[in-house]
């Protein structure tokens, strides 16, 4: 599977920065939360470690929120996406996520965009549309290569479609 760390690493590439995502496994057992990492520079990546202060939070999963700590470091002006269409008060988090200005945390329901276009529950290029519009970190144009790259005919298609979709949500709001 091909993670949204993954798919960053590569439109990032597409732009010209450099790039670099690794994954990293808490317990070594099945079902263990993963958490994925991705650096994004201008100039070269030397770094190797686990990033202590995110600048942007990727949620894929919402069962994590109050079982890990998933914003642990994150910067006072970073960005969170938050894999939902629940209210963040339904989630529990608005008391949280308003520390951060408003254009900077947005919630989108990538499941059921993956589900509509590529008709499985896989959310990653569809949050990557979204962090594309929320960051305005990468093109729009560069997720689309990145996802036709990993996923050339129907399928990519059918991402594109989700991450699309996603990028306009998320831009609306």
């Amino acid at each position: 599977m091909v993670t949204a760390a993954e798919l960053l690493s590569v439109a990032a590439f597409l732009e010209g920065k450099y790039a670099q995502a690794f994954p990293s496994f808490g317990s070594e057992r099945m079902g263990a939360p993963v958490i994925s990492f991705c650096r994004l520079d201008d100039k070269e990546i030397r770094l190797r470690e686990p990033i202590s202060q995110p600048d942007a939070i990727i949620i894929q999963d919402t069962t994590l929120l109050h079982s890990e700590d998933v914003f642990q470091g994150l910067k006072p002006d970073g960005f969170i996406l938050i894999n939902s269409r629940q209210s963040f008060e339904a989630l529990g988090i608005a008391e949280f996520v308003a520390k951060f200005p408003a254009h900077h945390v947005c919630d989108v329901g990538a499941t059921e965009l993956a589900m509509k276009h590529v008709k499985r529950p896989v959310p990653n290029a569809a949050l990557l549309g979204g962090f594309a519009a929320i960051s305005q970190q990468l093109h729009m144009d560069s997720v689309t290569k990145a996802i036709m790259e990993k996923f050339p005919g129907a399928m990519g298609e059918a991402n594109v479609a989700a991450a699309q979709e996603a990028f306009d949500t998320v831009k609306a709001a």
